[in-house]
């Protein structure tokens, strides 16, 4: 009688008058776990990549870009499909749940995969830094204050002024209550000590944008991936940048930090994550093929050109640990500043 460990760790039952050489052949030609074997055939079918915004912003930008690059290293469709609402938790819900075999990714930013395990703590039926894992950091992102083209502010004093003369009356936008253009605003009000009026739209900056230019929130931070070609068409103003240092293409912009707040903005990153439990060789291999793309030098201009400046990780681990660190700093920023969204 034998006895012989199946490759899964169960153990098959002994049968009388079976030889060692016989099961051992049965073994061999059981199929492997999934771990094992899958990275190897990955993809064997077209992935699907939720965006959690409207088409037209950063979000998407990156996602597509990056999704029609894997089509080409992978030799399958890797198909880019916005599902907005619930600042990004529609679509964290979704990967989050979604089977862990890597045929579902999402690509999202500071704001979905920090801020909102800390906003939505009690909404969320997950927890983003615990249930998807970071499989790279894709870009990063300036940002300016917009306003609409005929706002009658130059600069952070002027639109101060204006909102302490008329307390509430000035309507700004964001990408959705606890996002990071939102907790941006918030931190310029309690700074300056002014009161604006918060209108949230659930498609980023792809909804957030015609209403600055039509004047229905005339004010937000924005990035410039997706502002800066309505502010060199003329429908949109910049009135301060995030930067360190001021910008090539808006060289006549102050820096918050020149205008007296320094540290308000966040410079937003992108990236991509996956379910949970995706096996850690289909993670690498999506890692790999992602890390080929951006380190490309004419991916990587063409990138530029768009005001998106590649800053990959070194390894989906090193992006986690990004992902956990700031997730942190942000419930601390939240519970000083008594934020939290019911």
């Amino acid at each position: 009688m034998v006895r012989i460990a199946s490759r899964g760790g169960a153990r098959l039952r002994a049968l009388p008058g079976i030889s060692a050489g016989i099961l051992s052949a049965v073994l061999a030609a059981l199929p492997l776990p999934a771990a094992a074997q899958s990275a190897d055939s990955f993809p064997a079918r077209p992935i699907k990549i939720l965006v959690p915004y409207a088409p037209g912003g950063a979000t998407d930008i990156i996602a597509r870009i990056v999704a029609a690059k894997l089509t080409d290293s992978f030799g399958q469709s890797v198909l880019v499909e916005n599902r907005p609402g619930a600042s990004g938790n529609l679509a964290l819900e979704a990967v989050a749940k979604a089977p862990a075999d890597g045929y579902t990714l999402f690509v999202g930013n500071v704001s979905t995969n920090t801020i909102n395990e800390n906003t939505f703590a009690h909404q969320l039926q997950i927890k983003p830094s615990r249930d998807l894992v970071g499989i790279a950091k894709l870009v990063e992102i300036p940002h300016i204050i917009a306003t609409t083209a005929g706002f009658p502010a130059d600069s952070v004093a002027d639109l101060i002024a204006l909102a302490k003369k008329d307390p509430g009356k000035i309507n700004y936008a964001s990408a959705g209550l606890g996002s990071y253009p939102h907790l941006d605003m918030e931190k310029l009000q309690k700074a300056a000590a002014i009161t604006l009026t918060h209108i949230p739209y659930k498609g980023g900056a792809g909804q957030m944008i015609p209403a600055i230019i039509a004047g229905e929130a005339p004010v937000a931070f924005l990035n410039l991936s997706s502002a800066l070609p309505h502010v060199r068409s003329g429908r949109m103003k910049a009135i301060a940048t995030t930067a360190p240092s001021r910008l090539t293409e808006l060289p006549n912009v102050a820096t918050m930090a020149e205008q007296g707040f320094p540290g308000i903005g966040t410079n937003a990153w992108q990236g991509m994550f996956a379910p949970a439990a995706t096996p850690k060789p289909i993670v690498d291999k999506i890692y790999r093929s992602v890390a080929a793309i951006l380190s490309n030098s004419q991916m990587k201009e063409q990138l530029s050109k768009q005001m998106l400046d590649v800053t990959l990780s070194s390894s989906p681990a090193q992006f986690q640990q990004l992902v956990e660190k700031e997730t942190h700093a942000w419930g601390d920023f939240l519970r000083e500043a008594g934020i939290r969204i019911e």
